[in-house]
């Protein structure tokens, strides 16, 4: 069974391809660069998502697609109009993905998409659900949204079967942005206004997340479904905080300053989102995957992030 992997030069791509790999499963990595760690897949250069590029070499006889590639969020979008920007590329891309993957005879189309389709935030305690009723407020989230309902639409009229995984914040090695600079500021011992923030957030390591794409490229439960995805163990910032500078063995310099402080402090030089992102709750509800996929958690929490911490600190110290 093949299974093509497009992104696979991403974080998250070139992880399933590692995977399935090793799980002894013929993959084809599909990405606009040549990835440095893929395992046993082999690589084909893809066109860009934003072109409507022929993809039918990339296809030629596959039976799964796990479509990773996608124009990813970003915290400062300089794009005049942001939301056309994603659409072009998680929107359109991904549905003209899809239509050739139906002519090239593609039975499943796994689809990376976004808990930004579920919403932004959270009441504590009140998870996002997977069948519930999608809000997405930003650009990026509104564009993985709307890919969703177009391959369940195609998926009605040519059989195709697509499955949707939403990952919230997905943290482990080689990870980049926001998780790679709270390890940089605990290693610079540097003192965090982050010591009192009550909040509850999902976040999911890359081993839960990649075993759970490759069960969804064959459980036949699957089909036509979305999940959500974490490592079932909700935390604060302030927890996160304080067991990412355990795993880096570095004390953890937290200043309790009340999190409304930091929410202004944020809407006043512009970083309102980063101040949500901090203090706001964000937590999903996996029963859904459990109960219907029989999945759970392959690692916890503790043992992710200490893989997370020792590379970061062996990939620092080169």
């Amino acid at each position: 069974m093949m299974t093509v992997v497009t992104g696979a030069s991403g974080f998250v791509g070139s992880a399933v391809c590692r995977e399935l790999s090793r799980r002894n499963v013929p993959v084809r990595a599909a990405s606009r660069g040549r990835p440095d760690d893929i395992g046993n897949a082999g690589w084909m250069c893809s066109p860009d998502l934003a072109t409507g590029a022929d993809w039918a070499d990339v296809l030629r006889g596959s039976d799964v697609v796990v479509h990773a590639a996608a124009r990813v969020h970003i915290m400062r979008d300089t794009s005049a109009d942001p939301l056309e920007a994603f659409r072009q590329a998680n929107t359109e891309g991904t549905l003209e993905l899809a239509r050739q993957a139906v002519a090239a005879g593609v039975s499943r189309f796994v689809f990376v998409s976004s808990i930004k389709v579920n919403g932004e935030q959270t009441a504590l305690g009140q998870p996002f659900e997977a069948d519930a009723i999608p809000q997405p407020t930003d650009p990026y989230g509104i564009s993985k949204l709307e890919a969703e309902v177009g391959l369940r639409a195609l998926a009605a009229r040519t059989g195709l079967e697509v499955v949707f995984v939403r990952p919230p914040l997905v943290y482990g090695p080689r990870v980049q942005a926001n998780f790679r600079g709270m390890m940089r500021w605990l290693v610079r011992g540097a003192p965090l206004p982050l010591g009192a923030v009550a909040n509850r957030r999902s976040l999911v390591a890359l081993d839960n997340l990649v075993d759970l794409l490759c069960m969804c490229c064959v459980h036949p439960d699957a089909a036509n479904q979305a999940f959500l995805v974490s490592d079932d163990e909700d935390v604060s910032t302030t927890e996160l905080l304080r067991k990412l500078a355990h795993a880096l063995g570095r004390p953890a310099r937290l200043v309790p300053v009340p999190p409304r402080m930091l929410e202004v402090a944020g809407a006043l030089v512009g970083r309102r989102d980063l101040g949500q992102r901090l203090c706001a709750s964000l937590q999903v509800d996996i029963s859904k995957t459990r109960s219907r996929l029989g999945w759970k958690p392959v690692v916890t929490m503790e043992t992710a992030l200490k893989e997370t911490a020792d590379h970061f600190l062996a990939e620092t110290a080169q």
